[in-house]
């Protein structure tokens, strides 16, 4: 039902409104104004007061009893990618990869796009295993209105040193891997995988450093960084930790993605150069499904991950939310998997004002549009939901998002009650 709502809204042109927000949550700057009005104009944010009052033939939309927000934002997705849940051992990736076309992996990132837009993600950033570029199409198609979705950037293929991220091909299998990765083993070779990327319609740049026994060095970190800020794009990265970790960071990427093994010199390292920290700490059972065998039992991996997570926010690093959550369950939803990852952050002890910054706030400033979006301000485009319960107080709240609205339009209304 959901994702025929969305469907449904795709199909609209944004209507001028009027909402009357119970409570209006700034995550910004951690403040909550009670009693105000949104006047929403042509897509974007007109005006935000107490006493405003509908022109004629304006929609008034009432979350009266509401705590409204900002749109989310997931910046570690990879919508055109599921992983089933009882996958055999050892073929998950192969049976991804070899069986499935850029197609059947487009029309899934439209599906699952418009289904994280209905659950109040109107921000996110893919960062690759699209196939031969479905993640673009994917994004084209939004934004030209074709369909629902998010705001989004995405990656295209993955730059890597050889062989991509899957060790122990066999020889005579050939480089079968190219479908979802650029090799590049110099600066000059990562150089010339950016700009592919970008002549075919990546809006961010993505590296998988440490994913083999060899790793960027950071010159080679450096000529990616160079060469994406001068298009102007960001560069995010996959890294674990160690001297790859060191690498990465002193080469002035934006963000390290997963950092699971990052030690305190290297978290006051990402603070000092102002690098963003992507956490993607999903529980130990969805990692074992996706992975495998991850080395340590499911209560130990669950511990170091909540430790890192304090650690971080202990040194002061910039954190944006992302999940890196690409689970087929039949028991639960993505949407639902990304939430109860900041429930994880929460479980941490991070504060729920600070988590919902890094949702919202956060990742807007990392994907670069923080001047059109990620808060409710007047001039910002109207990217707004709302739910019951304040999640200012417990971020589980936004488990029951009930009103969506994006660039102006209603994607999902199960809760307000609207006049003319």
């Amino acid at each position: 039902m959901l994702w025929g709502v969305a469907v449904l809204a795709a199909t609209c042109v944004a209507q001028d409104a009027l909402i009357h927000a119970g409570h209006l949550i700034d995550p910004g700057s951690n403040t909550v104004a009670q009693h105000q009005s949104i006047l929403v104009r042509a897509g974007k944010i007109a005006a935000i007061g107490e006493n405003l009052r509908a022109p004629a033939g304006v929609q008034v939309i009432e979350l009266s009893d509401s705590w409204v927000l900002p749109g989310l934002g997931d910046a570690h997705q990879h919508i055109t990618m599921d992983f089933p849940s009882a996958s055999a051992k050892g073929s998950v990736w192969e049976g991804l990869r070899l069986n499935q076309s850029t197609a059947e992996r487009t029309l899934r990132g439209i599906r699952n796009a418009g289904a994280l837009l209905v659950a109040g993600f109107t921000m996110i950033r893919d960062v690759g295993n699209a196939a031969e570029y479905a993640d673009t199409e994917v994004r084209r198609a939004i934004e030209r209105g074709w369909f629902p979705g998010p705001t989004m950037l995405n990656a295209g293929k993955i730059i890597t040193p050889f062989g991509g991220q899957d060790p122990g091909t066999a020889p005579e299998r050939g480089r079968w891997w190219h479908d979802e990765y650029i090799d590049a083993d110099t600066a000059e070779q990562i150089r010339a995988a950016v700009r592919r990327n970008i002549y075919y319609g990546a809006t961010v740049i993505k590296l998988a450093a440490d994913s083999n026994a060899y790793h960027f060095s950071e010159e080679q970190v450096r000529a990616a960084v160079d060469e994406a800020h001068r298009a102007g794009l960001t560069v995010a990265v996959h890294v674990y930790g160690g001297e790859a970790a060191r690498n990465v960071i002193l080469g002035g990427v934006d963000s390290v993605e997963h950092g699971y093994e990052l030690t305190d010199e290297l978290l006051d390292l990402m603070k000092q150069k102002g690098t963003y920290m992507v956490a993607t700490e999903m529980s130990a059972q969805n990692a074992m499904m996706l992975f495998g065998d991850i080395g340590m039992d499911a209560k130990t991996f669950h511990e170091r991950s909540l430790q890192r997570l304090q650690r971080a926010y202990r040194h002061g690093v910039k954190m944006a939310f992302g999940t890196d959550a690409s689970l087929d369950l039949t028991d639960s939803t993505r949407a639902n998997q990304i939430l109860q990852q900041a429930e994880t952050w929460q479980e941490a002890g991070l504060p729920p004002q600070f988590i919902l910054k890094c949702m919202t706030v956060n990742v807007a400033d990392l994907m670069g549009v923080r001047k059109s979006r990620g808060a409710i301000r007047a001039g910002l485009a109207a990217d707004i939901i709302a739910t019951a319960a304040n999640p200012l107080e417990n971020i589980a709240a936004l488990q029951k998002v009930n009103f969506v609205m994006k660039d102006g339009k209603v994607v999902r209304d199960s809760r307000a009650t609207v006049r003319h």
